[in-house]
């Protein structure tokens, strides 16, 4: 007899990182088309073809990149924007899953710059790994192609 396994249920994935800019800099980066174009679901080798972004709660935004040839939209409502300490918004992918979750982003101030926290809740199980791995490289972007020392 084979051991029954249930299935696991949606988890939340935590990403965390220190930028060198202000937490007003960091917190204005997502709201601003020019600025998220750059960073805000880009993959090296991509190419971002759509960046709308309606920078108030209820305003909705639309990021469209092109992998492959292929144009994958990234698209979400903004749930509250407390500048510059905090961003929530629901976020879904139509072209992987209906579904849309809570995505809050805490920009604490330090020193040298600020520490960002990006909690993405309700991720299925089976895509726990690749979100986590996916945000962490969204917020390396953030700081090297955003604040990078030049």
């Amino acid at each position: 007899m084979t051991p029954f396994a249930p299935a696991s249920g949606p988890v939340n994935v935590t990403v965390t990182r220190r930028l060198p800019a202000s937490a007003e800099r960091v917190f204005d980066a997502w709201l601003t088309p020019e600025s998220a174009r750059q960073w805000l679901f880009a993959t090296p080798g991509g190419q971002m073809v759509r960046a709308e972004i309606e920078p108030r709660i209820g305003g909705e935004f639309c990021l469209v990149a092109r992998r492959g040839g292929v144009d994958v939209a990234h698209v979400g409502l903004w749930l509250d924007l407390t500048r510059p300490s905090q961003l929530v918004f629901s976020f879904g992918v139509p072209a992987v899953s209906g579904t849309f979750t809570p995505v809050t982003v805490d920009i604490a101030p330090l020193p040298d710059g600020c520490e960002i926290t990006l909690l993405h809740e309700g991720v299925p199980a089976e895509l726990a790994d690749r979100t986590q791995a996916g945000w962490a490289a969204t917020l390396e972007r953030l700081e090297t192609t955003v604040f990078a020392v030049k």
